[in-house]
């Protein structure tokens, strides 16, 4: 699943190639939005809101006017990619498109992509008004943040930091990699976990240390299979004590710890 910098790049990817542009076409191909021409609608920005997509488009005076936000969710496999007219859309094949939309300069193009929707820009809160705060937006909050986990006293950390309604962008490698560098098990309940404001001050970090870039990394490093601590080395040697990394779900969600380092607390 995408995670909240990826959704913020992609975010970054529609502004450059859209934002201040009128649209000359568009096109959905989902029920909801089949008879939706946006022809002669100016972009006036992109913007990610946890792992929401938000277009805002200004509408003209003849299909109405006022401000609206084409909003779509990414989830497991969704994506959107930008292309120079005349392009050939090489990523994703033709049939996971959902949404064309053009403009002098650029091609959008969305793929796979879930709760697409169109609504005037003042009802965005009936989208995304459930979502915690957003580890990479400009009025981030970590005392909220800290505050509605520590509401969920018996929830496990590793299911607690994966629902947005706490803090807005965490995905299941940023859970196990953050998890991890703290060395809390994932199976902790919240009131167990030592400096809770802590856990969630690395978790930001390491979120806004990868935006900007497409390749994750927790360790500093870049390099292919040197990026992550635990998240996808299943039975390889923990980086720190050489413990073979462990993989099993907790939830709906698989999950990667290391035993040794991450020992399992008291739930009292």
């Amino acid at each position: 699943m995408p995670e909240g910098d990826t959704v913020w790049n992609t975010a970054r990817v529609l502004h450059r190639a859209l934002a201040g542009a009128t649209l000359t076409a568009s096109e959905f191909r989902v029920p909801q939005l089949a008879t939706a021409d946006l022809a002669g609608w100016t972009v006036r920005e992109s913007a990610a809101r946890g792992k929401h997509l938000l277009l805002r488009l200004e509408a003209p005076t003849d299909a109405g006017g006022g401000r609206w936000t084409l909003h779509s969710h990414l989830r497991m496999d969704g994506a959107w990619r930008a292309y120079a007219p005349g392009e050939r859309w090489a990523a994703r094949p033709a049939h996971l498109i959902r949404a064309v939309l053009r403009s002098s300069g650029a091609v959008a193009v969305g793929y796979h992509l879930h709760e697409l929707a169109l609504v005037p820009t003042a009802e965005e809160e009936t989208l995304v008004g459930h979502l915690g705060p957003d580890l990479l937006s400009a009025d981030w909050d970590a005392d909220e943040a800290v505050r509605r986990l520590a509401a969920h006293p018996d929830d496990t950390i590793g299911e607690a930091l994966l629902d947005q309604r706490h803090l807005a962008g965490i995905g299941n490698l940023y859970k196990c990699e953050v998890l991890f560098l703290r060395g809390v098990s994932p199976w902790t309940p919240v009131r167990a976990v030592p400096d809770l404001p802590g856990l969630v001050a690395l978790a930001q970090r390491l979120l806004a240390a990868n935006r900007g870039r497409w390749a994750q990394s927790s360790t500093g490093s870049l390099h292919r299979g040197q990026t992550t601590y635990v998240y996808g080395r299943r039975a390889q040697p923990c980086r720190r004590c050489g413990t073979p990394v462990r993989k099993e779900e907790l939830g709906e969600r698989v999950t990667y710890w290391c035993p040794v380092c991450q020992p399992e607390r008291p739930a009292g």
